[in-house]
């Protein structure tokens, strides 16, 4: 029995690459100068615009893979020089963001939400592969977030204190426009940060810098954890709405006191355009990629904190949570079904990741304000 199952599978190898040799030798014929000759100058000029296609694809295809999490321990740790006595409170959460904003800038293609050329974009004027610009967006306003919160929050020991120089630079870098092609390139900008960002790691270990500091207190981790909070609530909003759904308006509840500056309606309407829901689901994916980098990170140089305010676990929930969104889809394109309907719909599973993670971010916060 096992011969007869080893000569069929012989058989059919046999058979499948004289199938890819003749298909070769076809492919290869087609190119031939005798064969364009023949066939005319329409023939080769089809040939060439088919085989440009093809490579496009190919290329867009490989740009379009996201980059795969790394290990923030090792990553302070080669930022460091290999010297772990260089690896000290803030070196991790700092090594991350500098390293994320790298990814965004060295990927594969590289930075692509400003290209305007193909495959990337039909010479500024459409957008040909917009899945990974949407991503580097979302990576992007992570890093903003976070480099705000270092600057403002991280960095300083109290209201009063001075802000680090390097700090005070890098925020502002990343804030730049995000697809600005010429008259600064939007690459220019961000690298300008990430230099600013690795002064500032390299003064953070050195005894002889003492005014540079990273304190890692529990009122400075809530306030990153805020923020984050914030992103997360907006992204599930946007995702929710991948399918039209009508909302109670609760801007002014919880406040009999509170007024807004114009009335608005009771009942609210939310609905994502069709054309934008594949959109906000990668711009979702390329945050949460991110954020997970920097809550590792956190988890590093906070594990003090966290140990003391019985977090650890908390935290660990919630990046459990959120490495679930970062799962492959399996479809080529976003499917966005009915609620309960025949076909899935991904940006209602991202949510369904996204909001228990972000209940657990405000437990967290709590646990971090009790004394």
């Amino acid at each position: 029995m096992f011969e007869r199952i080893k000569t069929t599978l012989r058989g059919l190898a046999g058979r499948l690459t004289g199938w890819a040799r003749r298909a070769l030798g076809a492919v290869v014929g087609l190119y031939r100068p005798s064969t364009l000759r023949e066939r005319g100058l329409f023939w080769t000029v089809g040939l060439v615009l088919v085989t440009a296609v093809v490579v496009l694809y190919a290329v867009g295809v490989y740009w379009s893979r996201e980059p795969a999490p790394f290990d923030v321990r090792d990553n302070a740790l080669a930022m460091a020089g290999g010297e772990k006595s260089r690896v000290v409170p803030g070196s991790t959460t700092t090594a991350a963001l500098i390293r994320v904003a790298q990814t965004v800038l060295d990927k594969p293609g590289g930075y692509l939400s400003n290209d305007v050329m193909p495959p990337a974009s039909l010479f500024g004027t459409y957008q040909m592969l917009d899945n990974m610009p949407n991503w580097e967006f979302g990576a992007i306003v992570m890093v903003r977030d976070t480099a705000r919160v270092l600057r403002n929050d991280f960095s300083r020991s109290q209201s009063q204190s001075l802000e680090d120089p390097d700090l005070a630079e890098a925020e502002p870098r990343f804030n730049f426009d995000n697809n600005s092609w010429l008259f600064p390139p939007t690459e220019r900008e961000y690298r300008k940060g990430i230099s600013h960002l690795k002064r500032y790691l390299a003064r953070l270990s050195d005894p002889k810098q003492q005014k540079t500091q990273f304190y890692t207190r529990a009122d400075n981790l809530n306030e990153l954890l805020a923020v984050v909070g914030k992103r997360l609530g907006g992204l599930t909003q946007r995702l929710n709405a991948s399918v039209e759904e009508l909302r109670v308006n609760t801007d002014l509840a919880g406040d009999t006191a509170a007024r807004q500056s114009t009335q608005s309606s009771g009942l609210i309407v939310a609905r994502t355009p069709w054309m934008q829901v594949d959109d906000v689901f990668y711009e979702s994916r390329g945050y949460v990629w991110a954020l997970l980098e920097v809550l590792r990170a956190v988890e590093v140089d906070f594990h003090g904190v966290l140990q003391k305010k019985n977090a650890v676990a908390s935290l660990r929930q919630v990046i459990r949570l959120l490495e679930q969104t970062q799962i492959e889809p399996s479809s080529p394109m976003v499917l966005n079904g009915a609620p309960m309907g025949w076909l899935a719909n991904y940006s209602k599973t991202m949510v369904s990741y996204m909001s228990p993670a972000n209940a657990a971010i405000i437990d967290l916060r709590n646990l971090l304000a009790q004394g």
